[in-house]
């Protein structure tokens, strides 16, 4: 029997079944059909001696989705990158626009809890802004009282619209009354989708926030039986994780369905007009709670004062700036613990390029210019996390945070996830090929477009984005992962 493509004599690891051994992956179309310890015969072969072939990598938590944001995270070995804590709204929409312009890697999207509230409580209209999901976060007009049933109604008719579930940047309006979400936590659950929230501060952080964050998310949980995703629970609860974790795993033991994701940086990045860049809240996850910790992404400088400090977020309050949190030379350790943090999946927080004024900038332009700007974790979350992780874990124990585990999380509300994330027969043929003693990020603060290195061939449903190392500008293989599909 001849197949459409065989990886062949790779050492093929599937965390789901424990497979870790030298195989043959015969691929038909778009699907795995054969995983095979004979070698196989196919019209097309790629070599895979002295590499791993693993399932593709699945990106829960990615708010750059534009085409070359895309290829970037295909670079770094995924082949599913869903916006899922910001969302959009109306989904339709953001569907819409990403099958007419055509994409290198699967798509999907939450409704916007926020983008929702931004409408009914400051009248904006629905849709992303020119900057993206992270838009007006700083706009105090969306933060204020709103009709919670009109809220409800409009994230009910997205749900229906296959969204992914209910993205909630709740820390972004601390402030908001804890029944809305709990009320939505309760639509979620009526509905059989997860939540994704971006927590409120600790109370470690913020003694007078309306309640703490993370009790808040575990509590609801229990409360609702809503499947609550944790965002990025690394940076918002800081040097607090010890006692975030420990409530998170109580939880668990206890029933309630709580899912967390990580990303292995000590620097966060978002809109400079939000919340957490105010003067007197930069302690909330600066490492130093002064502007310094700040640095602004359209000009790369170093916020100096708090002088300029608001004078940035007058001007700009949309615009994208870093927030260092701890140093990650000197504080190495923590990084490896983030990837190694029980249940915790790996999710990146890509952001979308943002373009220094004055500079003409072509979106198909490949490579990215020097010009064009991200967070490191846009490019290379993936890489880093299996350097990082090389001396630390087992290949399968890693590999399962990044495939098979963010797959689950996603698996009941969409049942297309069910063949994402594992490397088995009648499985989607999203595959990454990688070098696992050379692959590493390279994407840095000053240089943070440069790709991974060491992912030899990614497939996206069966067809090559990444080949020999090298990205293929005209392929557009991915496809919508939507609710009930």
């Amino acid at each position: 029997m001849s197949f459409d493509l065989v990886i062949s004599r790779g050492r093929v690891v599937d965390p789901e079944t424990g497979l870790d051994g030298i195989r043959d992956v015969g691929i038909d179309g778009d699907r795995i059909v054969a995983v095979s310890a004979a070698e196989l015969t196919g019209r097309r072969r790629i070599d895979a001696r002295g590499l791993v072939v693993s399932p593709g990598f699945i990106d829960l938590h990615s708010h750059g989705q534009a085409i070359a944001e895309c290829r970037l995270q295909a670079l770094d070995g995924v082949t599913t990158a869903l916006e899922l804590e910001a969302g959009a709204a109306p989904v339709s929409a953001a569907y819409a626009r990403a099958a007419a312009e055509g994409r290198p890697i699967n798509y999907g999207f939450s409704a916007s809890w926020a983008r929702i509230r931004m409408h009914v409580a400051g009248g904006s209209p629905l849709g992303e802004g020119s900057t993206g999901p992270l838009e007006d976060l700083g706009s105090s007009a969306w933060r204020g009282p709103a009709a919670l049933p009109t809220i409800l109604g409009l994230l009910e008719k997205e749900l229906a619209d296959g969204a992914l579930g209910i993205g909630i940047l709740l820390g972004y309006a601390a402030a908001t009354d804890p029944r809305e979400y709990l009320e939505i936590a309760r639509l979620a659950a009526a509905a059989g989708v997860p939540t994704f929230t971006h927590a409120r501060p600790l109370v470690e952080q913020d003694p007078d926030v309306a309640v703490d964050g993370a009790e808040e998310i575990t509590r609801v949980a229990g409360e609702t039986g809503a499947h609550m995703h944790y965002c990025h629970i690394n940076s918002t609860s800081t040097r607090h994780l010890d006692r975030v974790q420990a409530l998170v795993e109580t939880v668990r033991a206890e029933g309630a369905n709580v899912t967390s994701e990580v990303y292995p940086y000590g620097t966060g990045m978002s809109s400079i007009g939000a919340d957490y860049f105010h003067p007197d809240r930069l302690h909330v996850l600066g490492a130093t709670g002064t502007p310094q910790d700040v640095v602004y992404a359209r000009t790369g400088e170093t916020v100096a004062s708090v002088e300029r400090l608001l004078e940035l977020r007058a001007s700009d309050p949309s615009g994208l700036a870093f927030i260092r949190m701890f140093d990650e030379v000197k504080s190495a350790d923590r990084l490896a613990r983030f990837t190694a943090l029980p249940h915790a999946v790996v999710a990146s927080d890509a952001v979308p390029f943002v373009i220094e004024d004055g500079h003409p900038y072509d979106p198909m332009q490949w490579p990215p210019p020097a010009f064009a700007r991200t967070h490191p974790r846009s490019a290379g979350t993936y890489g880093r996390t299996l350097r990082i992780a090389r001396d630390t874990l087992p290949l399968t124990d890693v590999l399962a945070k990044c495939t098979v585990l963010p797959a689950r999380v996603l698996e009941n509300a969409a049942p297309a996830m069910r063949r994402k994330g594992r490397l088995q027969v009648g499985c989607d043929a999203d595959v990454v090929v990688f070098d696992p003693e050379l692959v590493t990020d390279a994407a840095t603060y000053q240089h943070s477009v440069r790709p991974s290195t060491g992912f030899v061939h990614v497939l996206v449903n069966g067809e090559p984005v990444v080949a020999d190392g090298q990205l293929l500008r005209d392929a557009f293989p991915g496809r919508a992962v939507r609710a009930s599909g």
